[in-house]
């Protein structure tokens, strides 16, 4: 559509603007395939929790990992910065929300440690866990052979925005395709939401995709930048990458949405979109177990020049198994995602997660308040 002389738009949708539409066949939930392959990973759940040190430490990882997802710890985050991370998350989480942002800030002037990423990484094996871990490109080169030299299961290449074709007269472009091809385990890269940046990051032989720019609650991107796209729409762009990479290579690479989910229904929704697989972390971070008490804040908060994320609340929802397998005790969609997905999944007639993408969806404004104006009014189910 003309926004105006000589400038166009497109519509993008979001996840408040779409719904799924019931199958003609339907399939018993307990039947349902909801594993997620990443390279030669399997997890038994399609679920990733985000690289946030208030979503992830050691014990989230090992417990996650026992609950079939995978964590992925900042390995430029506050567990590589000190020694002991819960007394920095505990100022955090104490400040005034009017200076929590220099607070956040400040806190990440302590410098990355090897040594301590080094000793989270091989604690985290000790307990059990499958271990991921996030590197932005400009520390990779760094960071990322001393993660694989102690043993790490999966590398995360993640920035606001990474492409294959970035470019800098001030440093050496990180150099993404060659990095790819000679990891020894499976390298997930993102993030973006377009097609075309999509399939060049698949030409460069990663493993899975990160779609996602400023969704996230505790997110301020969109506002800072104006960048962004709708997620629905976003997932479906990346999702046609996959497609026909895969069609023309005969590899399948793993498409994993990244933010603005919040309940079940969300997970839902972005699995039909196209998206094999969820990060997730606000839902993550509300758990009992999650080293923020309660509270979230973005990769990017603590950037020193332009930070484009802030500190939100999302209290406690129950605990990790909880939120992931239930049973649920809340009636607004945040307990059971794995439980909600399954459900969706059979009364769309989808035994896998590919066959979820299939799924019809329909542009649907009004599936949030339609028929809903007394739990609005009593503020319950969905009109809390």
């Amino acid at each position: 559509m003309q926004i105006g002389k000589n400038r166009e738009a497109r519509r993008a949708y979001g996840f408040d603007d779409i719904a799924l539409a019931p199958g003609v066949v339907t399939v018993d939930p307990e039947e349902t395939d909801v594993r997620l392959t990443i390279g030669d990973l399997v997890l038994e759940t399609p679920v990733l929790a985000a690289a946030m040190d208030g979503a992830v430490n050691v014990p989230v990882m090992a417990e996650l990992s026992r609950l079939g997802a995978l964590a992925v710890m900042n390995g430029e985050g506050l567990q590589a910065r000190y020694e002991n991370p819960d007394e920095a998350i505990a100022r955090i989480v104490e400040s005034p929300t009017e200076g929590v942002v220099p607070l956040i800030q400040q806190v990440y002037t302590q410098p990355i440690q090897p040594a301590l990423l080094a000793q989270r990484i091989r604690e985290a094996k000790a307990a059990g866990a499958k271990v991921a871990v996030s590197l932005t490109p400009v520390r990779a080169p760094q960071l990322a052979p001393l993660a694989l030299e102690v043993g790490v299961d999966v590398l995360v290449i993640q920035s606001t925005v990474t492409t294959v074709r970035h470019v800098s007269s001030r440093y050496e472009p990180f150099p993404l395709a060659e990095f790819c091809r000679k990891s020894p385990v499976p390298v997930i890269v993102g993030n973006c939401v377009t097609y075309e940046a999509a399939l060049e990051l698949m030409e460069a032989n990663v493993s899975a995709v990160l779609v996602g720019v400023g969704p996230g609650h505790h997110c301020t991107t969109r506002r800072v930048l104006g960048l962004g796209v709708p997620q629905a729409t976003a997932i479906a762009d990346v999702a046609a990458a996959r497609d026909d990479y895969l069609t023309k290579t005969g590899k399948r690479v793993a498409v994993i949405a990244d933010g603005g989910m919040r309940t079940g229904g969300d997970v839902a929704k972005a699995i039909a979109c196209g998206a094999d697989g969820v990060m997730l972390g606000t839902c993550l971070a509300a758990a009992t177990e999650s080293p923020g008490q309660g509270f979230i804040w973005g990769m990017a908060t603590p950037d020193p020049g332009l930070p484009r994320g802030t500190r939100i609340k999302v209290g406690h929802l129950g605990t990790l198994k909880e939120i992931l397998w239930g049973p649920a005790t809340k009636d607004d969609g945040t307990l059971n995602l794995i439980g909600a997905l399954r459900n969706a999944m059979g009364a769309c007639g989808a035994a896998t997660i590919q066959d979820m993408h299939k799924a019809e969806i329909v542009i649907a404004p009004a599936i949030q308040t339609e028929a809903k104006r007394l739990q609005v009014e009593q503020r319950v189910g969905m009109g809390k």
